[in-house]
């Protein structure tokens, strides 16, 4: 699968890697979405579109094809949640059409968790199935049930990866099997624990899965106390320690001292055998992107 795009060219030359994440607003309003790349920093490679992940917000393709337009390229988050296979190949043509050729293939969580719980969810196919789906289609110019595509479309696939799941074998048949589905690059969970994560790559570099996907490993900027205990509470994003919550109840400013422990990690993280790039959670905060970068020394 050839792609020419910032983030192709990124993934190819070895250098560090940046994105960053766009949650698309709830409003019908362009404009919004335009406000949101005017504040996302230049140097990204590529600004990942959220797609429905705690409430629901406005389309991400719609989103996504936006950023495009204001010269933005933008990662099509593709949630198996909320659509069966025949939407999900609507959506890649009509993204593909788009110019879009970024995909990030994920199962989401549970409607029940946030987004919509009285919603029925789709989960027709998984996240590796439609992983393996979409190579299919770019590689073979057929779609999901087998048929000829008149233009198959170009892509460059992601997938997500959990560092904290253990046991740590069942973590890492996970692992393979997204990358034999065609995942050319990996966006982690968000790390909090610089040891969990190291303990991970050290079974990912064993199995030298590192050298088949770029793994870009993700921070999140915590806005206050009470998100960095909800997430504890729930274990999202892995363990977050009393230390990181202690830092924010401190804070005079704890979105400011958010931002600074997500840089710190950032700063460790690119230094982590195996890592190839850093990716910002923006939580909804989009401008703590440009923070974060700056006070880690990415730029």
């Amino acid at each position: 699968m050839t792609v020419k795009s910032k983030l192709a060219g990124a993934l190819g030359n070895g250098r560090l890697i940046l994105t960053a994440e766009c949650l698309p607003p709830p409003s019908a309003d362009p404009a919004a979405i335009r406000r949101l790349a005017a504040v996302l920093p230049a140097s990204l490679d590529a600004v990942v579109v959220a797609d429905n992940p705690d409430e629901v917000g406005g389309s991400a393709l719609a989103c996504a094809a936006i950023l495009v337009a204001e010269g933005r390229e933008p990662v099509l988050s593709l949630v198996t949640r909320d659509r069966n296979r025949i939407a999900l190949e609507s959506e890649v043509l009509g993204a593909s059409a788009l110019a879009i050729t970024g995909f990030l293939c994920l199962s989401g969580e549970h409607q029940s968790l946030g987004a919509a719980a009285a919603a029925a969810g789709a989960y027709d196919i998984d996240s590796i199935q439609l992983t393996q789906a979409l190579k299919r289609m770019a590689e073979e110019g057929v779609d999901l049930v087998g048929r000829k595509l008149d233009a198959p479309p170009s892509v460059l696939l992601g997938a997500a990866a959990h560092p904290y799941l253990r046991p740590m074998e069942l973590n890492l048949i996970r692992l393979r099997k997204k990358v034999r589905a065609g995942a050319q690059f990996l966006l982690t969970q968000a790390v909090f624990n610089l040891d969990g994560f190291t303990e991970w790559m050290e079974a990912v570099r064993a199995e030298g899965l590192e050298r088949q996907a770029a793994i870009i490993a993700s921070v999140l900027p915590l806005a206050g106390v009470e998100k960095a205990k909800q997430l504890q509470a729930r274990k999202t994003y892995g363990p977050i320690g009393d230390d990181v919550v202690a830092r924010l109840a401190r804070a005079a400013d704890p979105a400011r001292e958010g931002v600074a422990i997500a840089a710190e990690m950032a700063a460790r993280l690119k230094a982590v055998p195996g890592v190839r790039g850093i990716h910002i959670l923006s939580g909804g905060c989009e401008a703590s992107a440009a923070e974060v970068i700056k006070a880690a020394g990415l730029a």
